[in-house]
């Protein structure tokens, strides 16, 4: 296992285009750690840089306590899965696992031991004497992580490992990532755009935008401790619901209902007078029909979406939209008009100029 340590990392391209600002982490040993954000946010650029495969514009890279700027890729002991999974075609699966052993020089029993070894843990034992264009993709993808864990490195470097695989492919395929982590504990970077593989199997999360880092956190954080508008539409699916309101005598007024907010803003209510904010709530955080202790709102159906275990109903609250997360059984009819509740400790205040979370101490406590 190792440690990484990211100090003021910067990657800047003779173009003079800034791919990342400052990225600064502190990764455990054997810590699971994933990068996640839309397209071009700067997460592969990030990933590469640490694997050697991109230079370094300013800051430190330390791998346990090692200044590692400089480090061919292959002396700093790291190990990747690309996107592609990056096979030899001409090479069957045994080869293809065994290939970095035998530039190693390890004496061939031991490269059979560890190969079939590997193989058994990865479900690719019948398939040794297969071509890789004999393979499905998530065989192809198993035999890119096994040629990675077999060298035994102290960092495994993933770089959206499942994008190339269909929607149950990916499922099979992250147990297996999970399982494969627990039992080698090695340092793992996962790269995706993929916030469902990022929250089930991250131990932190850092999410991305435009090169910089927004937030760090265990899934539970970024979830329930958005620190912006960005984290808290990024994560969650469907994503938070914003309205755009103004404070009025500690009001906003959404859909013709004034709503009293000066809990959520605490001691902040003075600042916020007459101010604009964004009012946020999860679609999983409602109720139909009228709650006690909860912000009560009407809305009109527009539309739904049976999905089995929930129907998402979207909604009309005067010139806003929102979605709501409903159990199937209280799925309400297109065009009807319904009453919803939020929970107080369920709705979340953004400033509208800087995007930043409005907190108090009170809305902390009650998300733990």
């Amino acid at each position: 296992m190792a440690y990484l340590t990211l100090k003021g990392i910067n990657k800047i391209y003779p173009n003079g285009f800034h791919a990342v600002h400052d990225f600064n982490l502190e990764i455990e040993k054997g810590e699971f750690i994933v990068f996640v954000g839309s397209s071009g946010c700067g997460k592969s650029t990030t990933l590469r840089m640490i694997a050697g495969l991109e230079d370094i514009s300013k800051g430190e890279l330390l791998i346990n306590g090692v200044y590692a700027n400089d480090k061919s890729p292959r002396d700093r002991e790291i190990a990747m899965v690309f996107q592609s999974y990056a096979l030899y075609p001409q090479m069957s699966v045994y080869d293809n696992l065994a290939f970095g052993l035998t530039l190693q020089g390890v004496d061939d029993d031991v490269i059979d031991e560890k190969v079939k070894h590997v193989a058994h843990i990865l479900g690719l034992t019948d398939y040794l004497d297969r071509m890789p264009r004999a393979l499905s993709g998530g065989q192809r993808q198993r035999v890119a992580v096994g040629r990675a864990i077999i060298r035994k490195v102290g960092i495994f470097l993933m770089d959206e490992p499942l994008s190339n695989l269909d929607a149950k492919q990916r499922v099979t395929m992250r147990a297996e990532i999970a399982q494969i982590h627990r039992q080698t504990g090695a340092t793992t970077i996962y790269v995706t755009h993929d916030q469902t593989e990022a929250m089930t199997l991250a131990d932190r999360i850092v999410i991305m935008k435009e090169g910089r880092i927004q937030q760090v956190g265990t899934p539970y954080e970024l979830y329930f401790k958005p620190v912006n508008l960005f984290v808290a539409g990024f994560i969650g699916e469907p994503p938070m619901n914003f309205i755009r309101c103004k404070v009025q005598d500690g009001c906003v007024e959404i859909g013709g209902k004034k709503l009293n907010i000066t809990p959520n803003l605490g001691a902040h209510a003075k600042e916020y007078e007459g101010k604009e904010i964004y009012f946020g709530f999860r679609p999983e955080a409602v109720a139909l029909g009228q709650q006690e202790n909860a912000y009560v709102l009407g809305a009109n159906v527009e539309l739904t979406e049976m999905l089995g275990d929930n129907t998402n109903v979207y909604v009309n609250i005067g010139s806003s939209n929102a979605i709501l997360k409903v159990n199937p059984h209280d799925t309400p009819a297109t065009d009807s008009d319904i009453v919803f509740s939020i929970p107080v400790e369920s709705t979340y205040l953004f400033d509208a100029e800087t995007e930043m979370v409005i907190t108090t101490e009170e809305l902390v406590s009650s998300a733990q």
